[in-house]
């Protein structure tokens, strides 16, 4: 794979602001749920760079191995609640926009769990872990596991 641009490593306003809407939605939304949606996001995306980041970070905040494993089959699992169901479709249909265009079935479902100010929040952060995604994939950043077997 070829080595491309360090984007973390630039002084650069556009990723502060980018940190400093990360920093805000840490404040705004439950921590937990919103690791579980990035790992979700980043499976359908495929960055691996950010599936370990919030992998660790979602164990960090008490989510399971289990539910980590099964989150690409969550449909078909029962151990996701009402809310963290509602929160992974409005996920999944603002990540794949293309496909359904956000359907007025899966917005109701969220719009059922989570207040105006929440749903605000966690469509914030849908959107900011696919911007992500799209930098770490687009400027190649490395998983741990590759750095290692580089050197």
């Amino acid at each position: 794979m070829m080595k491309r641009l360090n984007f973390m490593a630039r002084k650069n306003g556009g990723i502060d602001a980018l940190v400093a809407v990360e920093a805000w939605i840490a404040k705004s939304f439950d921590p937990k749920l919103l690791e579980l949606v990035k790992v979700r996001i980043s499976q359908m995306n495929g960055c691996a760079h950010c599936l370990h980041m919030h992998r660790l970070d979602a164990l960090k905040l008490g989510e399971t191995e289990d539910r980590l494993l099964l989150l690409n089959a969550w449909h078909e699992s029962h151990l996701y609640t009402d809310r963290e169901r509602a929160a992974l479709a409005w996920a999944e249909a603002l990540t794949d926009i293309k496909q359904g265009h956000a359907p007025d079935v899966t917005y109701e479902q969220a719009q059922a769990m989570f207040s105006d100010d929440e749903l605000l929040a966690l469509s914030i952060g849908i959107a900011m872990i696919n911007a992500w995604n799209r930098l770490a994939i687009g400027f190649r950043a490395q998983h741990p596991a590759d750095h290692k077997r580089a050197a």
